[in-house]
């Protein structure tokens, strides 16, 4: 490892061609039956998805050298054991994802390490320092980790649980235990002492990383119900207090680094790319979550398709080397593919961020790594977009003139460019303007812009790109090891998920007469089945091997993708009316800065209310909403003639002025509605505003309905009291 304290030279922007428009439903598409060697021809129509086969050819299944490249025997393409094997499901032209030859995670990371060895791979601060490990480095790193694992007791297609924040040990340990032959098992640092036990134990995990003793403490608390469980791993701080069984990060690379090679090499090679190898969780907001289990090919083919998206853009055989950060959960799918898989795929540098990120110091991160690769969720953009707004709120004479009028050009122009217009003129003087703007957040060596992991309202998408950082989005699932669709620069529209990726086969399940239906996917992405759970796995995959991602949806004849609504969200009102809450929420917060978060409510009821949270600061230390309302909201306040500076100056007792503002804007929204059914009608203002550390968000900012209709009971009952 080598100290480094300042970040590599700029990346220069490479632009990207136009995407091949993908087929439309109603246009032949390959799919497949249950033969592994067989392939077939498909017309699917717009009004029933009728399945029609034209033709069927035999399919050669291709074969790739290399560790653990040979495939293990399987009779379906979906199992719920640990140790079984699937079915890979094969097709298209050679050269395509959907026929390239399956590896293994062990053989594709020994691929990118012989191609980038002495590239830079990560960076992390450590006692004020910036430490670094080489791609070289890295893959000593995760070998020592993996024989460490094996020496402790690790048991092939066994979990190795990882409870903590980003960091470059969390790596080492996931794919130290793919090379060990266990399953890489990310548990949420949110998760109760109980909610972890669930999971070690569905997961059956032979051992535990923990980051500190606050996880630790989580783990030592339901240790005597797993009975599986045979070592702990604290990889940040001292342990403590010592005792049998839980060592430390340099003890347990010590044990690795003593023992040879030869189990190791067992291991490595005693395993297949249609078998399991991590494990992602789902947040479990309904439920106990399931454990979604992720074949090598599940991921490596997800991954492919990702770089093949992106290309040329991101160019994989370049010698520029791209910049990520890594901050969102990696415990979650969209974090492993944007700080592990494709970052190995392209020789990338990840820097990690700290554990307060989300809580206010990503800004700090983004200024010194600037990264050519960014991915946030929705909640992430909202906080860049208030802080700025707040500063533009002080901004005042010709100073405002000036950067309101760059806007409007950079907001013109970038509408422009998605529908092949040119931009408008002082395009050139505008967008200089702006430099600055993006330059202030971290972003002005930033290629792509992405918004993954939850809706994002219209507003905040032209507020981007007014500012000229346009943001593009990404819709994916656990369970398809990552992105389905995905928008890039030239293929994109506002409020569309975007294109389907090439290794992915799509239909729309029962379409209503505006092409709406639920959205369903085949191809080699689709996991292998969730964890011991048969039942919810065949509630998922149909016979005809589609998943059903319970997402409503449709495509457009450019083949852009639209999410209309979800299924599990869908209010069903007493009148027998479904209605997609999200649209109705982001109305009513576009016609309204001082709210932060909308709720609608309406299931089983006569009509919809909704429950709305201020605009507030988040405390750093404890992500707990403070009383302290954000500048942007104060200046709106102040526009209405009212000084206040705490929400609870505005819940205790509402000035009317407010009152009014606010029954404006949801009337204005409620114009805006598809029915009758569909309108607000009753309201509260909530003196905080919704938190993962409260508990009313998920890990990956996604609000928890039931959770919050929970919280909320008595309010919500008195909406429909009379």
């Amino acid at each position: 490892m080598a100290d480094e304290n300042k970040p590599e030279g700029e990346t220069p922007v490479v632009n990207a061609d136009s995407e091949t428009v993908p087929e439309t439903p109603t246009e032949s598409q390959e799919i497949l039956d249950n033969d592994n060697n067989v392939e077939a021809e498909k017309v699917v129509t717009t009004e029933d998805v009728d399945v029609k086969i034209e033709a069927v050819k035999s399919v050669e299944v291709p074969e790739a050298e290399g560790i653990s490249c040979k495939l293990a025997e399987a009779t379906d393409f979906i199992t719920t054991t640990r140790d079984g094997a699937v079915k890979i499901q094969f097709s298209g032209e050679p050269g395509q994802i959907k026929a390239m030859p399956a590896v293994s995670v062990m053989e594709f990371f020994d691929r990118a390490v012989k191609k980038h060895g002495s590239r830079v791979a990560m960076k992390v601060e450590r006692d004020e320092k910036w430490i670094s490990w080489t791609y070289n480095e890295y893959y000593q790193e995760v070998k020592t980790a993996a024989k460490a694992f094996i020496k402790l007791g690790l048991e092939q297609y066994n979990g190795v649980g990882i409870l903590g924040f980003n960091s470059p040990e969390w790596l080492f340990s996931d794919l130290g235990a793919i090379h060990a032959g266990g399953l890489a098992c990310g548990i949420y640092t949110t998760n109760n002492p109980e909610a972890c036990q669930y999971v070690c134990s569905d997961a059956n995990c032979n051992i535990v990383v923990v980051e500190n003793d606050v996880q630790l403490q989580k783990i030592l608390q339901v240790w005597d119900k797993l009975p599986a469980l045979k070592a702990v791993v604290q990889y940040l701080g001292e342990i403590s207090e010592k005792r049998d069984n839980v060592y430390s990060w340099n003890e347990f690379m010590e044990m690795g680094r003593a023992e040879n090679e030869d189990e190791l090499n067992k291991r490595m090679n005693n395993q297949a790319p249609n078998k399991c190898c991590s494990l992602i969780y789902t947040s479990g907001t309904t439920g106990n979550p399931k454990g979604v289990m992720l074949s090598h090919d599940n991921i490596l083919c997800a991954t492919e398709g990702v770089v093949e998206t992106l290309h040329p853009t991101i160019d994989v055989n370049s010698t520029y080397q791209e910049t990520c950060i890594s901050y969102l959960p990696l415990s979650h799918i969209a974090a492993q593919m944007t700080d592990l898989y494709i970052p190995v795929r392209a020789g990338a540098v990840v820097w990690f961020a700290r554990p307060d990120a989300l809580k206010g110091s990503l800004r700090d991160t983004l200024l010194l790594a600037r990264p050519t690769l960014f991915v946030g969720v929705p909640r992430v953009f909202e906080k860049f977009e208030e802080a700025l707004k707040g500063i533009g709120a002080k901004t005042k004479g010709m100073k405002k003139k000036l950067a309101d009028w760059a806007k409007g050009v950079a907001l013109k122009g970038n509408q422009n460019k998605e529908v092949g217009s040119s931009v408008p003129f002082g395009w050139t003087i505008a967008t200089g303007v702006l430099k600055r703007v993006s330059k202030a957040l971290g972003l002005d060596r930033a290629k792509m812009i992405f918004t993954a992991a939850a809706p994002i309202s219209k507003s905040t998408l032209q507020y981007f790109q007014s500012i000229n950082v346009p943001l593009y989005e990404i819709y994916g699932m656990s369970e398809t090891g990552g992105a389905l669709t995905i928008g890039t620069p030239g293929n994109s529209r506002i409020t569309s998920i975007g294109k389907i990726m090439p290794e992915a086969d799509y239909k729309i399940g029962n379409p209503d007469e505006d092409g709406s239906g639920e959205l369903c996917f085949r191809g080699r992405m689709n996991f292998m089945g969730y964890l011991n759970n048969a039942e919810k796995t065949k509630e998922t995959i149909d016979d005809d091997s589609w998943l059903h991602s319970g997402d409503v949806g449709k495509v457009d004849e450019d083949g852009y993708f639209y999410i209309t609504g979800r299924i599990k969200e869908l209010i069903i009102t007493a009148g027998g009316e479904n209605i997609a809450p999200v649209p109705i929420e982001d109305n009513i917060k576009a016609e309204c800065p001082l709210i932060g978060t909308a709720m609608v409510i309406g299931d089983k009821r006569k009509f919809l209310s909704c429950l709305f949270t201020c605009q507030v600061e988040i405390d750093i230390d404890t992500g707990l909403p403070r009383d302290v309302l954000l500048a942007s909201a104060q200046a709106y306040l102040k526009s209405l003639g009212l000084e206040c500076t705490k929400p609870e100056e505005l819940t205790t007792d509402m000035p009317e002025a407010l009152k009014t503002a606010i029954q404006t804007a949801v009337n204005n929204a409620n114009k805006k509605a598809v029915s009758n059914a569909a309108r607000v009608q009753k309201w509260k203002l909530l003196p905080l505003e919704f938190t993962t550390a409260g508990g009313e968000l998920g890990p990956t900012q996604k609000l928890r309905r039931p959770h919050v209709m929970k919280m909320y009971k008595e309010t919500i009952d008195e909406f429909y009291a009379s």
